[in-house]
């Protein structure tokens, strides 16, 4: 090797080791919804014992249900700039991150940085809890990684979300227990469905994201549809 051929290698890796910055540790196991109450925890575990689709029974039978709302007036706007660090009442809130960088720290393993920055989120491994794929992600092909809203952000304005004050729909766009980092081509199929329209290929994990859905229906006094319901009830037999 030629020393201006050297040279040219070194700065390369100079360049590659300015862009990534520093990594963090793999997190932990993905949690279970039962155990993850306030949406902090990592990923989404199935649950599989019949204890613990029993608790999951009792929070769906919770639910009040009504018939989907009209459409009228919504805009992503109404929840807030997407991912601005803006919300005030979930975790993370105000941290100086944006909410999808957050995201992608608390669910990715051997996650970088950008050189510089405590936030930015430049790569990362997923395990996709809706296909089971492992994802090798970086952000030059971002969207091969979204943030899925499990309550969808049109669900909740057809259920209500109209008559919230700004504050609540920050929240409710922001809130960890409402986001998961999903493979992206799951995310689109899903759209704005609630689980009688849609459900994670994943059977696996059917009867935990139906019990997110719940907790994070709950959480926010949402009501559900009758056959969403019966959709997550279902999956938790």
């Amino acid at each position: 090797m030629s020393v201006k051929d050297a040279i040219a290698l070194l700065a390369g890796a100079v360049v590659v080791v300015s862009f990534l910055g520093s990594a963090k540790t793999p997190p932990a196991t993905a949690a279970s919804p039962l155990g993850n109450a306030g949406g902090t925890l990592p990923g989404l575990a199935p649950i599989i014992s019949d204890g613990d689709k029993a608790r999951a029974r009792d929070l769906i039978q919770r639910l009040r249900v009504k018939g989907l709302g009209p459409n009228t007036g919504y805009r992503r706007t109404r929840y807030g700039e997407n991912w601005a660090d803006t919300a005030s009442g979930v975790p993370y809130a105000r941290n100086g991150c944006r909410t999808r960088d957050d995201l992608l720290a608390r669910d990715g393993r051997d996650v970088r940085y950008r050189a510089g920055s405590r936030c930015e989120v430049v790569s990362m491994e997923l395990e996709d809890p809706y296909t089971g794929r492992l994802i090798r992600w970086h952000k030059d092909d971002a969207d091969e990684v979204q943030v899925d809203h499990v309550v969808p952000l049109n669900y909740g304005w057809r259920m209500g979300a109209p008559r919230w004050p700004m504050s609540k729909r920050l929240d409710f766009a922001n809130d960890p227990l409402n986001l998961l980092p999903v493979e992206g081509d799951a995310n689109e199929q899903k759209d704005a469905s609630g689980p009688a329209g849609w459900l994670p290929p994943q059977r696996r994990i059917r009867c935990a994201y139906a019990t997110r859905f719940a907790q994070v229906a709950f959480k926010y006094n949402l009501p559900v549809t009758p056959a969403d319901k019966k959709a997550m009830l279902a999956e938790c037999r």
